[in-house]
């Protein structure tokens, strides 16, 4: 079994988006006004209008903006040249900035537009670095 996506469903699916292609660099698929997604090499984030939830059970099933126990990683190349140019941008987003991880990772932590926390890092000590590998 391997983890392909993860999904956000939000009320706020422009912004998202937006928010997404700046943060991580990348261009959204937008298959249709309600539904698109960010691929990187390992895996994707999708990002639904809360209207794809008539697909899914109903309104019932999710609910946007609510997230307070998950955070959306990303692995970045150079963590500080991403944090210059994104620092500007997201500066009423930015929850931490460019911090040492204990565990080996340069990290810079953001909240998307619903809230939900999302960690840009750099591998930086060896161990960091040999456990990502060729990521």
């Amino acid at each position: 079994m391997n983890l392909i996506s993860i999904r956000i469903i939000t009320s706020r699916i422009e912004e998202m988006v937006n928010f997404y292609e700046q943060a991580i660099g990348g261009t959204a698929i937008r298959y249709t006004p309600d539904f698109a997604e960010v691929k990187t090499k390992t895996a994707t984030l999708a990002i639904g209008s809360t209207r794809t939830l008539q697909f899914f059970g109903g309104d019932s099933v999710a609910q946007p903006a609510q997230n307070r126990s998950v955070i959306i990683e990303f692995l970045v190349d150079d963590l500080q040249q991403r944090f210059e140019e994104l620092e500007g941008l997201f500066k009423d987003q930015i929850v931490q900035e460019p911090t040492l991880m204990p565990w080996g990772n340069n990290s810079l932590l953001l909240r998307d537009p619903d809230g939900n926390l999302v960690n840009l890092f750099t591998p930086v000590t060896p161990e960091a670095i040999a456990k990502f590998g060729d990521r």
